[in-house]
């Protein structure tokens, strides 16, 4: 069993949190079998001519022969990264579990299904959710003069280190299940499915209008509108299956969770992906050039534009 484990890389906690992981699975199925990005793509020393793309390139071979995907996944602005790798390992069929310690449940209206996660298809294509909402139980002092602080963060612990075994016992129970044949992409006039991002004022309909005015059937997502939000998602992720091309909003603090994973499914389905932006801001690491979003998100994109005069100009071509 070959397992990639996906997470955060832009803090020192989510790092280690996700090599105790990492390191849990090896001790099941070995050390060879396990893929921790960062880790196992040596990025901090990594030297390459366009290092986010080198790495990028590495984590995309990695996820197109895998087993399972073990994500972890915690609060409301979830990991773009994270997000289209889950997309990507989804379109091919192979297992998703979703790990979360988030004590919230979201809902799209206040009276609608509670949700494991902000955006529907996160919960429509996992295989599995562990979810530890809880904190440990409480612990006598472990030590004369033990503070009230450290009482909380062993709860913490506890309760991290249920999840993370959890997760373990989720991998191992997985059914032995063939990925999906990949489809040819699809012909030249079929629909352009279109992705709005909710962080923004001015929504996707000029994104639409754009397309229908160059005689492009357009598809509009509808998991935020149906009835069911999960059907709704799972008919948002077959219309991008299906689609000859994906023009998604990538605007806000990061990729929305729903664009991003729409975004590596369309890329493991071989659907022209265009990123719309128009006021990007760059990030900045060391010996690595400036991206405009997540590099897994800017390299998994065919172009980025920023006016309807790009938007026309690529669905051109």
């Amino acid at each position: 069993m070959s397992v990639y484990v996906a997470h955060r890389l832009f803090a020192a906690h989510d790092r280690a949190l996700a090599a105790d992981l990492a390191d849990r699975l090896a001790a099941k199925v070995g050390p060879d079998r396990v893929f921790l990005p960062f880790c196992d793509t040596d990025e901090a020393d990594l030297v390459a001519e366009v290092k986010g793309r080198r790495l990028f390139e590495l984590d995309r071979e990695r996820l197109g022969r895998l087993d399972a995907v073990v994500a972890i996944l915690h609060g409301p602005s979830l990991d773009d990264g994270v997000c289209m790798e889950i997309g990507y390992a989804a379109a091919l069929g192979v297992p998703v579990i979703v790990l979360t310690t988030d004590f919230q449940t979201y809902s799209l209206t206040e009276a609608g299904i509670r949700l494991e996660f902000p955006d529907p298809l996160l919960q429509a294509v996992a295989t599995r959710i562990v979810r530890v909402a809880k904190l440990g139980p409480l612990t006598l002092p472990s030590a004369p003069g033990w503070s009230r602080f450290q009482g909380f963060q062993a709860r913490n612990v506890a309760q991290t280190n249920t999840a993370l075994d959890a997760a373990v016992d989720a991998l191992l129970d997985l059914p032995d299940r063939a990925p999906l044949p990949v489809d040819s992409p699809a012909a030249i006039g079929t629909p352009v499915y279109i992705e709005a991002s909710p962080y923004t004022a001015w929504g996707g309909d000029h994104l639409a209008e754009a397309c229908a005015d160059a005689g492009h059937t357009v598809v509009v997502s509808q998991r935020f509108t149906a009835s069911d939000p999960i059907a709704g998602a799972l008919a948002d992720l077959t219309a991008v299956h299906s689609a000859a091309r994906l023009l998604a909003d990538v605007s806000g603090p990061e990729t929305p969770p729903g664009t991003a994973l729409l975004i590596g499914a369309a890329l493991a389905r071989g659907v022209r992906i265009a990123a719309f932006q128009p006021r990007p801001t760059l990030t900045h690491a060391h010996g690595r050039e400036p991206n405009w979003r997540n590099l897994m998100i800017q390299y998994a994109v065919d172009t980025h534009l920023n006016n309807d005069e790009a938007i026309l100009s690529w669905l051109a071509t």
